[in-house]
């Protein structure tokens, strides 16, 4: 299988602050890989590094052949190609859940409107809220925005799917209908690189699970291996809390 994310070395510091420490982590094409870790230990940054809303300090990502930390590099080329999905909705507020998906392939591609709105529609029939589409996002529910959120990101046709803790602002009963369409992209074969602590989505979907700690990443296995006998004593403390 090839390797669709390479992280080499990398660091990236806040001023005085180093939160992420040169870290390596390599994701193959169709791999689901889950990073776990206390609050602060650099997860969330080591994600936003991946399409550039944060700058890494020193090391290098690649994306395919593409190198991500080139600081000439096209980073609308890059933005195209991975999708990103926030903690929060981020939907725009005046526009329908329709308009909110159709409006980056209009944009950003130049598709048309009329078949960036057929896209959209297949999109939300795939994450179930096909009923929704006039929908505007205060009219929907947390789990059904993120839904909404999920189709957006993925009308650009990415290679890559971020997830940055997609439940985290969740109520405990709309989780599931998130993860639930989480899986049903993992099983399509989407790569995907998801900070959260959903435990149950991990021993279901994930092949890799890395734990990191203090910015270093600081334990790497299968869900077996990492969940039921880890080897370093920073992840049993840390599993401690979470299992």
């Amino acid at each position: 299988m090839a390797d669709r994310i390479r992280i080499t070395n990398v660091s990236k510091s806040f001023r005085t602050v180093e939160a992420v420490r040169n870290a390596s982590l390599t994701v193959q094409t169709g791999q689901v890989v889950l990073i776990i870790g206390p609050s602060g230990s650099g997860k969330s940054t080591l994600l936003r590094c991946v399409n550039r809303l944060e700058t890494a300090t020193s090391g290098e990502i690649w994306i395919d052949d593409q190198l991500v930390t080139d600081p000439k590099g096209n980073i609308r080329q890059i933005r195209e190609e991975v999708g990103m999905v926030f903690q929060n909705f981020n939907l725009f507020p005046h526009l329908t859940a329709l308009q909110n998906i159709a409006l980056s392939p209009r944009k950003v591609k130049g598709i048309p409107r009329a078949q960036a709105e057929e896209r959209a529609r297949v999109l939300l029939t795939r994450v179930g809220l096909a009923e929704k589409e006039d929908s505007y996002p205060d009219q929907l529910s947390g789990g059904q925005q993120q839904r909404v959120a999920i189709a957006r990101a993925l009308a650009m046709d990415p290679k890559v799917m971020l997830f940055d803790e997609p439940t985290s602002a969740l109520d405990p009963e709309m989780i599931k209908e998130v993860l639930d369409v989480m899986l049903s992209l993992a099983a399509e074969g989407m790569t995907m690189l998801v900070v959260s602590h959903e435990m149950g989505f991990a021993r279901a979907a994930a092949d890799l699970v890395v734990f990191m700690d203090q910015g270093e990443i600081i334990e790497t296995g299968t869900p077996e291996q990492l969940f039921d006998s880890p080897k370093e004593e920073r992840t049993r403390r840390f599993l401690k809390h979470i299992l």
